[in-house]
């Protein structure tokens, strides 16, 4: 069960868990974190149509549903900035504001807040700069993330300078499931740390949703202290179903 507390710092999260594995008696500690509440999701994918999301308006409809029904208020719509899903803000706001009016229309409470996930790789990242196709969510705050097995994608960029150029032009970088970057060394992790971004754990890594590695490495995170958000990274119905079973239960 998940605990909201009035004042939105500590969560309180118990799941079916050993050492963020299912099908175990025991559970996971408190999670402390540094966002407003749990009644924020700083990253999903929602928006029909867009990404490897939800691709028609009514499967938008039940993921934002899910959301709401978990107590969260206010959801950050993280469409894909990347190879695949060239998104900027002309297609997000526009779906965001359709899938707005529909949930209004249905009575589902929920706030949308237009954004994006981005991908740093030369083939989008160069013109997100240049282009200024930045959606900033919880006033300064942009989610990128790394190509999630293959580092030579990254090309010629140096993920580090570029969250330096971020903080530098007034927005604080956000990496998206650095749990995920099996190729990444933990003085990787330092060195993205020291030059000022945050870090956003999956929901639902602890609990054994992205595999055996990806949760150990969840853990040694944690055990750093160096998880700043977290987020649901929603998908599909998929996702829901493993969330309701192992997190939200």
């Amino acid at each position: 069960m998940i605990d909201l507390c009035a004042f939105g710092v500590y969560i309180s999260v118990s799941v079916k868990a050993c050492g963020g594995r299912p099908g175990s008696d025991c559970f996971v500690p408190v999670f402390l974190l540094n966002l407003q509440s749990m009644k924020v999701d700083c990253h999903c994918h929602i928006l029909p149509g867009l990404d490897d999301g939800a691709q028609m308006l009514e499967e938008s409809v039940f993921l934002a549903s899910k959301l709401a029904s978990w107590g969260y208020e206010r959801v950050v719509c993280t469409s894909h900035s990347s190879f695949l899903y060239r998104n900027t803000p002309k297609t997000v706001t526009p779906a965001c504001e359709l899938l707005r009016k529909e949930l209004l229309s249905r009575g589902i409470s929920l706030e949308l807040v237009p954004s994006m996930e981005y991908r740093l790789i030369p083939e989008t990242w160069v013109d997100v700069r240049k282009n200024r196709w930045l959606l900033p969510w919880e006033g300064n705050h942009i989610l990128v993330e790394l190509p999630i097995h293959d580092p030579t994608k990254i090309g010629d960029i140096v993920p580090s300078a570029e969250i330096r150029w971020l903080l530098a032009e007034g927005y604080q970088p956000v990496l998206a499931h650095p749990e995920r970057y099996l190729y990444l060394t933990m003085e990787d992790y330092r060195l993205l740390k020291e030059a000022g971004a945050q870090f956003q754990r999956n929901l639902g890594t602890l609990e054994g949703m992205y595999g055996e590695a990806v949760s150990v490495r969840a853990e040694a995170l944690q055990a750093e202290g160096m998880y700043d958000w977290v987020g649901s990274d929603l998908h599909s119905k998929k996702y829901a179903d493993f969330f309701d079973k192992y997190v939200f239960e």
